[in-house]
């Protein structure tokens, strides 16, 4: 199936700093998938997953490259050769003196393209027993398929090919802008899990793909056991099943279980989040950027890691989204957000590390909220994802006063508009409300370089 991410993968083989490739991403989100689909490239592959096959890890503890690869070769009976091979790691977290060594093929191996990945690599990252080779290494970050990539795969590329090329002011048919929300929809419930995707295009099979989701689910809490002993299997077991429920909400420990220690739960969403099957938003000032220079770690809302997943949690299907009047109201909104927030989580350029902010004015008494804020080079910007009116926007305007800003984003339900008018707050402050349909959130940033040149 079609990953943009393969893309930043064809730069990365030909540049001319190539260094030992590392790709972080929760379990199931298609790390392997893309990884053999992009080895296409080469003329073979050598996989490798350290997690079955732990003794090969042995073979690097020489340090030595060139005899690493030729011990493999022989092992694997391949030829590895420098510039056709490529050399997939997978699971490299079970042997972490393997993550170590990478730093000496980078330095007396650099034209052989080596990949590696792991689905827990992050808990050996945070506290590594080993070695790190900074400045030897780069990243490239991977969540579910986005919406783009979804309708590649069970619809067409010419309404793809449209998404990418529409431009603000473009004219928009509403029967197509129809078709994309009930595709949007199905989206909804089938979320980004390659797996679930996969299997709704081969047997157009509801069931099947929600027993698919129901597996993936099981997979994560089968996984619980491996954290170690820093958090009780059963604070985690209840903290993922009410994630999901307490998504668009800033979040209290005391709604995840009024009998339970603040810090035991803590102690357990640092885990889920490590290993993204969550993440944190957090509350920023905002008053420049980066806006991860003015957080306050003790404002936080959670998002689970795929909006599909998170409907099956919560027992919505298809006829739930059918049914509702504003597909903004589904969940009482939380879905929508949901999905919103894990688009632009991972809007950022693959090698950056996926992060998202939202804002709360911090005056006494008062009620304002962003859902989420985004920066395009020094340029803030507040998104809000909600119907209604400009009218009943008050809470970016006093946000887009208070921190003198002049553009917003607000994701609907409707057809894109741009409406350049005045703010209902004391300063009457002009301003520019940027609304598109939820189903462009993919094309946010690319749409704001037009608009904010």
């Amino acid at each position: 199936m079609y990953r943009k991410a393969e893309y930043h993968l064809k730069d990365w083989k030909v540049k001319s700093n190539r260094k030992p490739l590392v790709i972080r991403g929760a379990r199931q989100v298609g790390k392997t998938y893309l990884v053999r689909s992009f080895a296409k490239q080469f003329a073979n592959i050598v996989e490798i997953n350290l997690e079955r096959d732990p003794e090969i890890g042995q073979l690097f503890s020489s340090n030595n490259p060139a005899k690493t690869i030729r011990l493999l070769g022989l092992q694997y009976d391949q030829m590895i050769t420098p510039g056709k091979t490529l050399l997939f790691l997978d699971e490299i977290q079970a042997q972490p003196q393997v993550f170590a060594a990478l730093r000496y093929f980078y330095e007396e191996m650099p034209n052989l393209h080596i990949i590696a990945a792991g689905s827990l690599l992050e808990f050996s990252l945070e506290k590594p027993t080993f070695s790190v080779p900074v400045g030897r290494i780069e990243y490239l970050h991977i969540g579910p398929m986005q919406f783009d990539e979804y309708l590649q795969a069970v619809a067409t590329s010419e309404l793809v090919d449209f998404l990418h090329q529409f431009e603000l002011g473009d004219e928009l048919p509403i029967p197509l802008h129809h078709k994309f929300l009930e595709h949007l929809k199905t989206f909804f419930i089938v979320g980004g899990m390659p797996e679930a995707v996969k299997t709704l295009k081969e047997t157009n099979s509801w069931q099947k793909c929600r027993e698919v989701k129901t597996g993936i689910i099981a997979t994560f809490s089968d996984d619980f056991n491996k954290y170690g002993a820093r958090a009780k299997e059963f604070t985690l077991q209840n903290l993922f099943k009410k994630i999901p429920v307490q998504v668009g909400q800033k979040f209290k420990y005391v709604n995840i279980d009024r009998n339970q220690r603040a810090g035991a739960v803590a102690q357990a969403l640092q885990l889920l989040c490590q290993a993204r099957v969550a993440t944190r938003i957090y509350h920023s000032s905002a008053n420049g950027v980066p806006l991860g220079a003015e957080v306050n770690e003790k404002k936080f809302k959670v998002i689970f890691m795929d909006v599909g997943l998170m409907s099956t949690v919560c027992g919505l299907n298809l006829l739930d989204i059918e049914k509702a009047e504003d597909i903004l109201l589904i969940n009482n909104g939380a879905v929508c957000e949901q999905f919103i927030g894990q688009h632009l989580l991972y809007s950022l350029d693959y090698y950056q590390k996926p992060e998202l902010y939202y804002w709360v004015r911090e005056k006494k008494n008062s009620s304002a909220e962003i859902d989420y804020l985004i920066s395009y080079g020094p340029t803030i910007i507040p998104v809000e994802v909600k119907a209604g009116t400009t009218g009943t926007l008050k809470s970016m305007q006093l946000f887009l006063q208070e921190k003198n800003r002049e553009s917003g984003v607000r994701f609907n339900s409707g057809p894109p508009s741009v409406l350049e008018g005045t703010s209902q707050t004391d300063n009457k402050i002009p301003f520019k409300l940027i609304s598109l349909p939820l189903y462009m959130v993919g094309e946010t940033r690319r749409l704001l370089k037009g608009e904010l040149a």
